[in-house]
Parts: C-alpha cells; structure tokens; sequence
C-alpha cells in the first residue's frame, strides 16, 4: 500500500521548498527589510504589501522579472545568486529602472539542450542560423546585421539583448511561449520596440 502522505504529493503536487524553483525578494537593497520567499509566479508585488523588490536571492531554477505588474515592461533575467541591489539584475542596462513588480518561473530554461534560429526577416523568411551556445557579438560571429526578424526555439530559453555584450533591453525568449516561434519583434516582450538584437545567450538552470 501506498502511504497517505506520499498519495496525497502525488494527487496534490505542491512547489516544495526544495523544489525546482526559490526565491528570495526584500523591500530594501542588501537583503534588508521585510522579507519574502517565493517558489512561483507573483502577478503583483503589492498584493504581497511590497511598494517594490530591492534586492533578490534566487537559490533554486531560473525567473524572469518584470518592471510592470502582469508580467509587463522591461524584462530581467534572474539566474541563481544574489542581487543586492537594481543594478545587478539590469545589467549594463542604459534605462536605469529601478522597479521590479512581477516575475514568474522560466519553465522551459536548459542550458545543454538550448538552440535559437535566428531569421533575418520577419515570420521566419530570409536568411537563418542555428546557434546553440553564447554569442556576445553576433555580427562578430558571422551574422549580417544588427537586427533579427524573427526566432524559433525548439527547446530551452534564451536570453537576448539589444547591444554587443549582453547589454541593453533584454528580452527573455522561452521553447513553451508562442509554441517557441517569435515572428516579430513585438512577440518578443511589451517593451520591445525594434528588431534590434545584437547577443545571446543561454538561460542557466
């Protein structure tokens, strides 16, 4: 017989602690302030009584994070280690936001498995490339331009940004969102405003 306790986790399986995804947000920079573990998506912070996330610890899988409530704005990676203050999770971003009010899982994030086709033109026509490792400067390895048209991800999740050296507008592109095929810039995030995409790379898990 099967004991209670393990029917009831296969019945209800509920995110443990342990479990493929964890973090940890505060109100204020350096792990100060009120606190709060987290081990799935949150639409809005407030609903939480935080005005907004100051610092982050991510110990388990890979989040995005998101400027806006909803999932809206600029996006933010967020791989595992700590974040004690905005900078770290913008990056060498110019835009200076420094508000963080939704983030949810990246599902779909496997760093081996991971490959991108990049296509020159929109709804995947022209010129196309499969990459599958970390590329800082696309043009550097061989891609024509400064812009993508469109994308298709078999598997895993990446990470692009609008400049050389994973600077700039990130925009975070998963296999299971839109059937993995991003036909436009604008199916790359609500903050994205041009076929500009100059690096990629891996999500790590």
């Amino acid at each position: 017989a099967v004991p209670a306790a393990a029917k009831m986790t296969q019945t209800n399986p509920q995110p443990t602690p342990l479990g493929p995804w964890k973090m940890t947000a505060y109100d204020q920079e350096n792990f100060q302030g009120k606190r709060m573990e987290f081990t799935s998506s949150c639409t809005n912070i407030m609903e939480c009584s935080f005005d907004n996330i100051r610092s982050l610890k991510v110990e388990c899988g890979a989040w995005v994070g998101y400027e806006h409530t909803s999932f809206c704005g600029q996006q933010f990676v967020l791989e595992r280690g700590e974040y004690p203050r905005w900078e770290a999770w913008s990056g060498s971003n110019a835009y200076h936001i420094e508000r963080l009010m939704s983030f949810r899982p990246i599902c779909a994030a496997n760093h081996k498995e991971s490959r991108i086709t990049l296509f020159e033109k929109e709804n995947f026509m022209g010129r196309q490339w499969e990459i599958c490792d970390d590329y800082p400067s696309l043009q550097a390895m061989g891609w024509g331009n400064k812009e993508v048209g469109s994308m298709k991800l078999p598997c895993g999740a990446w990470v692009c940004y609008q400049y050389p050296g994973y600077r700039g507008y990130q925009y975070i592109l998963e296999s299971d969102h839109h059937g993995g095929d991003y036909k436009h810039w604008r199916e790359w995030g609500s903050h994205a405003q041009t076929f500009q995409i100059q690096s990629a790379r891996r999500i790590q898990q």
